[in-house]
């Protein structure tokens, strides 16, 4: 759009003012544009961003995935990023990074309410005589 208002200047001989009145568009923006050093270069939001989404997939990585935006915001304010909770969870959905949820682990074995019996045979289930070892 901006090279649309400068090209009305050489084209047809209309200011800039005119041009951002009837578009729309403030002429503190027009200016912004026209002393960027390039079109390609990016702004200073664009470069912090573009960090924060290094940073966040590098933490993201760095937890094998299992870290969610809380987790990885306190990771990003150990490193002295100034960022909120809610910042860190849309970069990581418009990133595409998803923490999986860590599975409980299971036992098969469950431990009961009482304490285990005393081993009273001490492991050695043979017997010098019939009637005299009891085991169950």
């Amino acid at each position: 759009m901006a090279a649309f208002i400068s090209s009305q200047k050489t084209e047809h001989d209309i200011d800039h003012v005119t041009s951002c009145r009837a578009l729309g568009v403030s002429q503190s923006w027009y200016y912004k544009w026209k002393n960027r050093i390039s079109d390609d270069a990016p702004t200073a939001r664009q470069r912090r961003r573009a960090d924060l989404d290094a940073e966040i997939t590098r933490a993201f990585e760095a937890s094998g995935g299992t870290y969610g935006s809380p987790r990885i915001t306190r990771d990003l304010h150990a490193a002295g990023w100034r960022i909120s909770e809610n910042t860190v969870a849309a970069r990581m959905a418009e990133l595409g990074l998803v923490a999986r949820k860590r599975r409980k682990p299971r036992s098969l074995t469950r431990q009961g309410k009482r304490p285990a019996a005393p081993d009273l045979v001490r492991r050695t289930f043979n017997s010098v005589a019939p009637d005299v070892l009891w085991c169950g």
